[in-house]
């Protein structure tokens, strides 16, 4: 393998398995395919791989659960809205899934990449480009839930410990057959299922709607 050069202009794009480059400082929209993010996210390991099981617990599986807890609690959610609770992990598929405690070291310029990737896959999807406070807040709601499970199930966290970080979830309740993980190509055609089924939700409202 050759090196780089001293002298070679930093690299600053990811190449994809689908063939798009996709700029890590000023994405575009038209470097983002879900085929792209169902696999990535599908090998990117929740709590840093320490997790029981056979297999990782990835991003993909954690997403899947986020939306399910989401229409729980909302079950007259739009399809626009269970899609931005399927894809509030996605910039995960670029980055990486890093976590709470090396977030809090590295600062804020992990958060910039994060929103700029953010942004650029909601436009890929004609979501809003930015999240209002009331749906984020209630997809947030979701994720604790699901990392509280996660952690208590998963992870290796207490009740009392995984409650002081997350809180203890009120009204939902799951089992370790709910996060049982699953191997990385079962993952990415879920993923890819469940978004494909909210589209197509989401062409009917329109046709409906036209």
């Amino acid at each position: 393998m050759m090196a780089e050069r001293e002298d070679a202009p930093l690299r600053a794009w990811q190449r994809m398995l689908s063939g798009r480059r996709l700029d890590l400082l000023d994405p575009s929209p038209l470097d983002v395919e879900i085929g792209d993010i169902a696999h990535g996210l599908a090998r990117v390991a929740r709590w840093n791989g320490q997790t029981v099981g056979d297999h990782a617990f990835s991003v993909a599986q954690h997403s899947l659960l986020v939306e399910d807890i989401f229409c729980r609690r909302r079950p007259n959610a739009t399809p626009e809205e269970r899609l931005v609770a399927l894809l509030h992990d996605a910039p995960e598929y670029v980055i990486g899934d890093m976590i709470s405690p090396f977030k809090a070291v590295v600062g804020g310029g992990y958060k910039l990449v994060e929103e700029r990737l953010q942004r650029a896959i909601h436009l890929r999807f004609s979501l809003d480009a930015r999240v209002g406070d009331r749906l984020r807040k209630e997809i947030k709601r979701a994720d604790r839930v699901a990392a509280y499970f996660e952690a208590t199930l998963l992870a290796g966290f207490s009740v009392s410990e995984a409650t002081r970080f997350f809180g203890r979830p009120a009204g939902i309740a799951l089992c370790e057959d709910d996060l049982t993980p699953m191997p990385v190509k079962l993952t990415e055609s879920a993923f890819t299922r469940r978004f494909d089924q909210i589209e197509g939700e989401r062409s009917q409202v329109a046709r409906q709607a036209g």
